[in-house]
């Protein structure tokens, strides 16, 4: 492929325009449903029922995600891009039909694993098509143009939420989601070309993926029990889970993580750690601030959206910020942005339940400024860290490890919240009773992550690189 220069222009010229849209949109897909649906959980639920169920909703399409994302490449070889393309788009397009129609919680929390399944083949989906539809000199523009696709989504998809919500019409919010996934099967079918099979040689991680799947699910049923004891165990049976599915992919033929992964004293295994932790730690904001802000503060679904989507802007602008920095900067970004994170998982243990949404608005500025001042460098080091043949394979499972968090840290904060009382509904004394606890809870699990941070940034990059390249020689 070329590797000349090029410029903005020549993404509009010989058919790319509409291509690049697709890629687009179907980036738009996955990027928009987070704090959208945590902008209207609260009407979905007191619509339908299901205050049990708030943390499953995050936790079911994440793992639909993960399930789709560990399969998309295969998918795209098996059944060519294009075909894969648009059976991923009717997937979740069936999943927001699904979600957007259910009388019940237990139908819409099918529909969400199925929106999850579907988005995740389309983002992995879009992933593919980059390397193969554009030339190589235009993917740092098309990546840069992602980027802000989830920036976007950002800015738009609290705003969807919150007007649909305030409407009384949460269900519109799925339809038009449903009407873009249509829009892009479509777009799908016409522009890309048809691509004859190449087949796949490697296996799907089954084992790892169902373990993955077992000890979340353990985890989120332990809120649904009565009894203490059998809580407990759930609770104990998941984690342990979680560290055998660590265990058996180190082992496996077609791992999803690294080799050394399961190491926490190298830097892969710091630094997924560190990725793990602090995504569990964080993530009961968005499965559960809009619903207290609403209650305790009479907070409106749209500026419940815009205060959680404050984590994502955080985010977005410190990682600018900081992205220039040279290598002597990193270890101290990586404490720093540790800390952050922990800082702001502790204060919305005391502002979510005494306010002012000006205090939760900077607790959330922690939140996503802590990963932003991190994220980068966590990154590089992790790659650095593994052998050549490994890195691609080190790079997919950075993102893959944090929704692996974000899934167990939904599953563990649904849990938490059903013993202080949110299953039977979410008034006022529940809010407040629960404020404190829902995010108290996890700092010890964010502390964790700050020790992994430690750990990673005492790696001398320069040694982690030499150890890397002398391996890839054995």
């Amino acid at each position: 492929m070329s590797t000349g220069k090029s410029g903005w222009s020549d993404l509009m010229v010989e058919g790319r325009l509409p291509r690049f849209a697709l890629l687009c949109l179907g980036v738009w897909l996955n990027a928009a449903d987070s704090l959208m649906t945590a902008t209207i959980m609260p009407s979905v639920a007191a619509d339908i029922g299901g205050y049990a169920y708030f943390g499953w909703t995050i936790a079911g399409f994440i793992l639909g995600a993960i399930l789709a994302g560990a399969s998309a490449g295969q998918i795209s070889m098996r059944l060519g891009l294009r075909l894969s393309m648009v059976l991923a788009a009717a997937v979740y397009t069936a999943g927001c039909i699904l979600s957007a129609a259910a009388p019940e919680i237990v139908l819409f929390l099918v529909g969400r694993v199925l929106q999850g399944v579907g988005a995740g083949w389309i983002v992995g989906l879009c992933y593919v098509a980059i390397g193969t539809v554009f030339p190589e000199n235009l993917w740092a523009r098309v990546l840069a143009s992602v980027s802000g696709v989830w920036g976007a989504a950002t800015l738009l998809s609290p705003l969807i939420g919150g007007l649909f919500a305030e409407a009384g019409l949460w269900r519109g919010a799925f339809l038009v989601f449903a009407v873009q996934g249509v829009g892009f099967g479509l777009a799908a079918h016409f522009l890309l070309s048809p691509a004859r099979p190449q087949g796949a040689s490697d296996k799907l991680p089954m084992r790892q993926l169902g373990v993955l799947t077992g000890g979340i699910l353990s985890i989120a049923a332990a809120g649904l029990v009565a009894h203490i004891a059998i809580a407990v165990a759930l609770g104990i049976a998941g984690i342990f889970l979680l560290g055998f599915f660590v265990r058996i992919d180190g082992r496996a033929s077609a791992p999803l993580l690294p080799r050394s992964s399961g190491d926490v004293m190298s830097a892969a295994g710091s630094g997924y750690m560190m990725i793990f932790t602090l995504a569990a730690a964080s993530i009961g904001f968005s499965v559960y601030g809009s619903a207290i802000m609403q209650v305790l503060f009479g907070t409106s679904p749209l500026l419940a959206g815009y205060i959680l989507g404050v984590e994502s802007m955080s985010w977005t602008l410190c990682a600018l910020a900081v992205a220039s920095l040279g290598s002597r900067w990193h270890g101290l970004f990586i404490k720093l942005g540790a800390i952050a994170v922990v800082i702001g998982v502790a204060s919305l243990a005391f502002t979510m339940r005494t306010g002012p949404l000006a205090a939760i608005a900077a607790a959330s500025v922690f939140l996503g400024g802590g990963f932003g001042l991190s994220w980068a460098f966590i990154s590089q080091r992790i790659i650095t860290s593994v052998k050549d043949s490994e890195r691609a394979l080190a790079s997919s499972a950075i993102p893959t490890m944090q929704m692996i968090g974000y899934a167990a840290g939904s599953a563990g904060v649904g849990a938490i919240a059903n013993f202080l009382g949110f299953a039977d509904g979410i008034d006022a004394e529940a809010a407040t009773r629960a404020g404190f606890w829902l995010f108290a809870s996890f700092v010890p699990v964010g502390l964790v992550g700050v020790a992994a941070a430690w750990r990673l940034a005492a790696c001398d990059p320069d040694q982690i690189s030499l150890r890397a390249d002398n391996s890839s020689l054995m």
